[in-house]
């Protein structure tokens, strides 16, 4: 099927989804999850996996294989998903202001559907299941574009949540994948007025700058993550060292990853040798990958590492290589993160209450930390159930993308006969 024509059964199925009532809509994601652990579901979705990964291997990074590996595990992690998004509160219909006017008319600002969701993303297949869920429970039909890497993993999801879609008496086309991994397709949706409502792209650099340049719908930027620690001198050095190797090692493929760390120089000759022990020569010692370091001047004078370029202050690595620089006071930290970051998430380590005051207001990213870990920047993790991107942009939404920020509003007016 092309493009075009699914883009027209999707704006066909828009209705049925704006109608559904909570209920309907609740019974809708129980089948999908059911579906996707469905043994014989799940069998061809760990077949069409593997075809996938085969065909990978040699052509993407370790790290990124791993975001592409699905287990019995991680599908039943994906169900679960959709069934913590049941238990969350419907936005659709809330109203968000009511004003009764002198003349007796009402207005009320309502939260409504998006109407046609399209996302573009690459070799990540629980994207896929997560933005379902979250469309469906927010009224909105999704249109999804997964990466060639990761399409027959993608087409055997989608067809599992078709299946449950009809069980419950919904059209299939609320949920549907463009079959052209080219990129034409993903033009397509970029220039597709009158049948996408917003587009979000879920990927690297490359994809969203695409995105920004030639879309001609709304778009939401959203994943890029260059994400800042700054250890501040009157951090507590094992909490600082806890919360660097979390945000670096725990899963260094995602956007909440750290990338950076900066290091106040009256911190950094303790600071710096520990880091290099627990980044370095301890994973070594475990049988793990251990961090590239890629040190600032002044940091390597302090402990030995891979010289710094001008570049790894604004790289994604998405890698097991962390930038670091000491800087002479939290203003430098904070100037230097403002010019370097992409607006996701940035943390200070500090026991001094007015820089963490300093830091939360004047650092200028969708989430700031204080004395916590980059990595919880996640949908799940903010009580969103899944997410669908994380936006860092300012409108219309900011940060972890869940159900209210998949709708937008009308304002319904109730009278009695008004004229103006």
């Amino acid at each position: 099927m092309t493009t075009q024509e699914i883009l027209i059964r999707a704006n066909e199925a828009k209705t049925a989804l704006t109608l559904a009532d909570t209920a309907r809509k609740n019974q809708a994601l129980h089948r999908m999850a059911d579906a996707l652990e469905k043994p014989d579901h799940r069998a061809r979705i760990l077949e069409a996996n593997q075809r996938d990964l085969e065909a990978a291997k040699g052509t993407i990074s370790e790290v990124m294989l791993d975001r592409l590996m699905l287990n019995e595990t991680r599908i039943a992690g994906m169900a679960d998903g959709i069934r913590e998004v049941v238990a969350l509160e419907d936005p659709v219909g809330k109203v968000l202001s009511e004003t009764v006017r002198p003349n007796g008319m009402t207005i009320r600002k309502t939260a409504v559907p998006m109407g046609v969701i399209a996302i573009i993303y690459e070799s990540r297949p629980n994207v896929t299941s997560d933005a379902a869920a979250l469309a469906i429970k927010s009224g909105n039909v999704c249109v999804l574009r997964g990466g060639k890497e990761a399409w027959q993993t993608c087409h055997a999801i989608v067809e599992a949540l078709q299946i449950g879609l009809e069980e419950a008496g919904m059209p299939r086309e609320a949920v549907s994948l463009i079959e052209d991994t080219t990129r034409v397709s993903a033009n397509e949706l970029m220039t597709a007025e009158g049948f996408v409502d917003l587009l979000i792209p879920r990927g690297g650099k490359g994809l969203i700058r695409s995105c920004v340049e030639h879309a001609t719908v709304p778009c939401i930027q959203t994943g890029t993550g260059i994400c800042h620690v700054y250890v501040d001198r009157a951090a507590d050095p094992a909490m600082a060292l806890q919360i660097v190797n979390n945000g670096k090692t725990s899963r260094p493929s995602v956007c909440n990853a750290l990338e950076v760390c900066l290091v106040h120089r009256e911190a950094a000759a303790a600071f710096l040798p520990a880091l290099k022990e627990t980044l370095c020569e301890k994973r070594q010692k475990e049988g793990k990958q251990p961090v590239e370091l890629r040190l600032d001047a002044e940091a390597a004078k302090i402990i030995p590492g891979t010289p710094a370029k001008e570049a790894d202050f604004d790289t994604e690595f998405l890698d097991y290589i962390l930038g670091v620089k000491i800087v002479d006071s939290l203003e430098e930290a904070i100037e230097h993160i403002n010019r370097h970051s992409t607006g996701h998430s940035e943390a200070i380590v500090t026991a001094d209450q007015d820089a963490a005051r300093q830091f939360t207001a004047a650092v200028d990213s969708a989430a700031v930390y204080v004395n916590v870990s980059t990595r919880f920047t996640d949908g799940g993790e903010f009580g969103l159930g899944c997410e669908m991107g994380i936006s860092t942009q300012k409108l219309h939404a900011r940060g972890p993308m869940g159900l209210a920020e998949l709708c937008t509003y009308k304002y319904v007016i109730c009278g009695d006969g008004q004229i103006r």
